[in-house]
């Protein structure tokens, strides 16, 4: 079990520390953000995995009920492979720091969620407010679209139920019809994705944990990968160019070609849609989504390991 535990803390530090720090240099993530998206979830499962198999080992070895709850149905000689009968000292504060830490990732998620749903209540209870009044008789505006009266160019996707896509009549005015549904597909893109899940994922991580590298990162490269990943939605559909003058019209009131650091993004995500990056080879993408869908098995074979070489003959 002793061993067991050291290499799930190599395991995790070596995820939250090292690695983030090489892939947030790596150049490939912008040309495949889908994919990078997928390596980040991975680490952050890997982490998260280490340290939960992490406090099931010490605290079965620490507790004698937990003991007997997790090896209940398994053999003698599988329980007597992980020598959990004694309990060193730092067993016993690792475990009492996992567990403080579990629950502490619990309430940051809570916290998160509720905060991201009455945020969300009071974005729908200003929307009503600023939405036109219709004639009588016709019904409110709760379907999937609703276009506000604003002189500024503007669209958002507005995740809940029912979710609801919002453009402004300004939009509407200074977009052209493809540039329209170029903006309307990047929408879309961030609904079928679910990004909004991810982001309060990496938002609820990186509040709790500042200090680690892992989801410091994982929060920063989020927030710009999803939206790189649903610029490519909206250019395979109506074109590389299209979507860029669609995102300058959007923002230029807001100094989307400015160099301060609030509208970087903006700028990157302009100049990557007029000069495309090109995309990594079928082969490299399947091998990479693979080698991450790997990594978080890793500290399941090390908490399953001693169990299963037991039952060997």
């Amino acid at each position: 079990m002793t061993y067991c535990l050291l290499l799930l803390s190599v395991v995790a530090v070596t995820a939250a520390v090292p690695v983030p720090r090489l892939l947030t240099r790596a150049k490939w993530p912008e040309r495949e953000p889908v994919v990078a998206l997928w390596v980040w979830q991975c680490l952050v499962a890997t982490v998260l995995l280490c340290c939960l198999t992490a406090l099931a080992l010490g605290a079965a070895a620490v507790f004698g009920t937990v003991r007997a709850q997790l090896f209940a149905p398994a053999p003698p000689a599988v329980t007597a492979a992980y020598d959990l009968s004694h309990a060193s000292p730092w067993t016993t504060v690792l475990t009492v720091l996992l567990a403080g830490g579990a629950a502490w990732t619990t309430a940051m998620l809570a916290r998160e969620l509720v905060e991201a749903r009455r945020r969300r209540a009071g974005a729908r209870a200003h929307l009503r407010d600023r939405a036109p009044d219709l004639p009588a008789g016709l019904p409110e505006g709760r379907g999937p679209l609703l276009v506000l009266e604003e002189e500024y160019p503007d669209a958002w996707w507005m995740p809940g139920s029912p979710p609801q896509l919002i453009v402004t009549t300004g939009a509407l005015q200074r977009l052209t019809d493809h540039q329209l549904d170029a903006v309307l597909t990047h929408e879309r893109g961030h609904a079928r994705a679910r990004h909004d899940w991810l982001l309060h994922l990496s938002t609820a991580l990186a509040a709790g944990f500042p200090r680690v590298p892992l989801f410091a990162h994982f929060c920063e490269q989020t927030h710009r990968l999803v939206e790189l990943s649903a610029d490519d939605t909206a250019s395979r559909r109506c074109g590389h160019l299209t979507t860029a003058l669609a995102l300058i019209e959007l923002n230029q009131h807001r100094g989307v070609l400015s160099c301060s650091s609030s509208h970087r993004l903006l700028g990157e995500r302009v100049d990557r849609l007029l000069e495309p990056p090109p995309r990594l080879e079928r082969r490299d993408r399947a091998l990479a989504t693979t080698a991450a869908a790997l990594v978080p098995l890793v500290p399941l074979f090390i908490t399953f390991a001693p169990g299963l070489l037991s039952t060997l003959p």
